[in-house]
């Protein structure tokens, strides 16, 4: 394993007893949600919170993140599927290798996206925004350009 994905290993297990995945309840309600600063491979502003799965492992995973008014996050991919639903808030989303404003779309609560695997695609804030995702770990995001990578 190379370092880098045993820092993003380590750093999304890490997570995983913040939500439903170490408890003994059968579910929980979102007053209740333990949010922490996202890991370093988002930009900084971003919370997060693992309702299930281990975000390191190879197993299904539900986490929630809460993006800042203003928040982006440049055109990146992932080796598998993100199945995004926005609870609250406005998420803009777009296709393509940078983030291009004029070439997304806003979705408001109630609205999905499937990102396909290995597409590269970004995301950006107007008011505080909280989104649910659906995907089959383990966790990985590469960045278009590698300078716009917040790891870096």
């Amino acid at each position: 394993m190379t370092s880098r994905r045993l820092m993003l290993f380590t750093l999304c297990s890490a997570l995983v007893p913040a939500g439903l995945a170490a408890s003994n309840q059968t579910g929980v309600n979102a007053d209740t949600l333990k949010w922490s600063a996202a890991p370093p491979f988002l930009p900084t502003g971003a919370q997060l919170v693992v309702l299930d799965g281990d975000p390191g492992k190879a197993v299904r995973v539900t986490l929630r993140l809460k993006f800042p008014a203003g928040y982006q996050i440049p055109a990146h991919w992932h080796p598998t599927q993100e199945d995004v639903t926005v609870l609250a808030g406005g998420l803009n989303v777009g296709m393509g290798d940078r983030l291009d404003k004029g070439a997304s779309t806003l979705l408001k609560p109630g609205g999905f996206t499937a990102l396909p695997a290995r597409m590269n695609h970004f995301v950006w804030t107007t008011e505080e925004t909280v989104v649910q995702v659906h995907l089959q770990g383990p966790f990985q995001i590469t960045y278009a350009d590698p300078a716009t990578d917040p790891r870096r």
